[in-house]
This record gives structure tokens, C-alpha cells and sequence, in this order.
């Protein structure tokens, strides 16, 4: 306890003990990343710019689906065969829970009880807080501190079809969209701004009575992608079936991303699509701040103070007012 207090304000003690892989600083430079403690931004920048040249080597898969699809027990599953490919893995889990409860830590680990024993694992939740913007910065800081870490292959998982989606697909390499079959019209109950975002499609529970519903869901689902505009990266999505309780399809699975993988690297897509999230997070971070900021003015706050007493307002005209306002 005494050496954590001698250097919790060092970054160097956070920047050594993340490349050298120690997996307890690693965890305390997250809780640092995701603190609302003004006083921690500085430190946080800091250890960030000490790792960031040691990242960005590992494969980014963002996972999503449904309340009850199965996430984490395909992540169970597919991190088994990650493991038989020699990977080194980090679990990010967007926790809806509040930041002090947690709610959700235990849970993902009791579903994932073979990969938190693996010393080749590290599982993270994040919590939300109700903050869409917090959970991307703090998700995408928590990547590099992974990789940093040596951890090449990084595994987000959110918690259902929403907003936080399309934030964690701006982060990823790959965004895989969890299915079930014979939950009625197949195709109704999600999002085609989704489905479109998603690089493949996988029906889980594809084992005992519903194998024949999994079977009519792939190929409806593969009829609708063939309905979609191309990606740019030129990529035709794939469905697939798995079990992860059964352990079936997942290599087909593995292989799929790796197909993607070896694709995406051999005509430039790969590298291409890194630079542009690199620049997307820029410019989020910017509007983030700029509205942040203009806010935090005193003739912005006064103004709207004086504003909400009236009756009646045109707001479109009010609002360019105060944009062209100086001060």
C-alpha cells in the first residue's frame, strides 16, 4: 500500500508497470483513465502519451447483440479458441451499472469463470454512468493501455443494441453482431443501421430444437445483407451459426474474422480504417469540448437564465445570437 501511495501520482510508475505487463498497475491506470476526478486528467494524458507508440499491434473485435443473446457466453467460447491460437486477451465489458456499484463485474466474470483464470486474460468492465461520450473515451484509452500491456487481441463487449454500438464500432476493427433465431420475425426487433454497421452476423444458440429456426434465421439474414449498399472496405458480410455452450461453429467463426483479417491488410483497408478513426475520435473529442466549453461561459449561462423566463422565444434565432456572440 505504502509503494502505491509513494508513486499513484507518477506517471512513470504507470507507464513502466504497464509495458512490463504488470496487470495490477495496468488496473489502476484504468480506474485513472475513468476517473471524473479533475485531478486525475492530467495524470491520465500523461500515462496515454508514455504508452501510446506501444500500441495499436493487436486486433480490435467489438461484440454486440441483444439482452440474452449470449454474449458473454460466446466470449467464454471464442476466448478458448483465442487462447489455442496463442493470443494474449483483454475482455472491455461497457457496464450499464453505475461506476460505484459495479453491478456487473461479477456477473461477467461468474459467466466467464475458465477465462478469468487464464493468466493470459484480463476481463474490465467500464462503467457508463449515462455517459455515451465518457464510456468512448474511456473505452478507447482503455484499448491502448491493453495493447500497451501486450495484449494483441481485445474484445469489446457491450450491453445491447443502442447508442453505445455505434460508438464502440468507430473503435474497432471488426464489429461482430450477436443473433438469436426463432425470437419471431427475425428480422424485426433490431436495428438496420446495425446490422448495416456489423462486418457479420452470428446466430447463437444454434443447438438441440432450435437448430432448424438458427437455419431459416441465416438464411434471411444473409438474403438482407445481399439488400445493404457495399462497405468500403469491399468486405461482404458473412452469417454464421455457432453454440458456444456445445463449442460448435466457433473455429468457423475465428476463421471468419481471420479471413476478414488477411483481407483487410492485403488491400490497405486495414490501416486506412485505423487513420480515419483516428481522425473521427479527434473531431468527436473537439465538438465534445466546444460544446463543453462554450457552455461553461458566463454570458451563455446568463443568457439562458434570462431566456427560460420567457413566455415566448424564437429559439433557432436565439440560438445564432448567442453563437455570434463574443465575450
Amino acid at each position: 500500500m505504502n509503494k502505491f501511495k509513494d508513486h499513484k501520482t507518477n506517471p512513470s510508475f504507470y507507464i513502466d508497470g504497464i509495458l512490463k505487463g504488470d496487470i495490477s498497475v495496468l488496473s489502476r491506470a484504468i480506474t485513472i483513465i475513468e476517473s471524473a476526478n479533475s485531478d486525475h486528467h492530467l495524470l491520465a494524458s500523461e500515462i496515454i502519451e508514455g504508452v501510446i507508440s506501444h500500441s495499436g499491434k493487436s486486433f480490435r473485435l467489438g461484440i454486440t447483440g441483444v439482452p440474452g443473446v449470449g454474449k458473454s457466453t460466446f466470449i467464454e467460447s471464442f476466448g478458448k479458441e483465442l487462447l489455442e491460437h496463442k493470443h494474449k486477451i483483454a475482455v472491455l465489458a461497457i457496464d450499464p451499472s453505475s461506476s460505484k456499484s459495479k453491478g456487473s463485474i461479477l456477473g461477467d466474470k461468474t459467466r466467464m469463470e475458465f477465462l478469468s483464470a487464464q493468466s493470459n486474460v484480463f476481463i474490465r468492465p467500464t462503467p457508463s454512468s449515462g455517459s455515451l461520450g465518457g464510456v468512448a473515451r474511456a473505452t478507447y484509452e482503455t484499448i491502448l493501455l491493453c495493447e500497451a500491456a501486450g495484449f494483441d487481441f481485445i474484445l469489446i463487449e457491450t450491453v445491447g443494441v443502442g447508442q453505445s454500438e455505434i460508438a464502440v464500432s468507430k473503435m474497432t476493427d471488426f464489429f461482430l453482431l450477436l443473433m438469436l433465431a426463432g425470437a419471431g420475425d427475425e428480422l424485426q426487433g433490431i436495428k438496420r443501421g446495425i446490422m448495416e454497421m456489423a462486418d457479420s452476423i452470428v446466430i447463437t444458440k444454434a443447438d438441440g430444437d432450435n437448430i432448424q429456426k438458427a437455419k431459416i434465421a441465416k438464411a434471411e439474414y444473409s438474403n438482407a445483407i445481399h439488400l445493404f449498399p457495399p462497405s468500403e472496405s469491399g468486405w461482404i458480410p458473412k452469417v454464421e451459426l455457432c453454440s458456444s455452450v456445445n463449442n460448435t461453429g466457433i473455429k468457423e467463426v475465428y476463421g471468419l474474422i481471420d479471413s476478414y483479417k488477411n483481407y483487410a491488410h492485403t488491400n490497405g483497408y486495414f490501416n486506412k480504417k485505423r487513420k480515419d478513426q483516428l481522425i473521427d475520435i479527434l473531431k468527436e473529442t473537439l465538438n465534445e469540448e466546444i460544446v463543453k466549453q462554450f457552455y461553461d461561459t458566463h454570458h451563455v449561462n446568463k443568457k439562458l437564465s434570462e431566456l427560460s423566463k420567457k413566455s415566448v422565444l424564437n429559439p433557432y434565432l436565439e440560438a445564432f445570437k448567442l453563437l455570434k456572440k463574443k465575450g
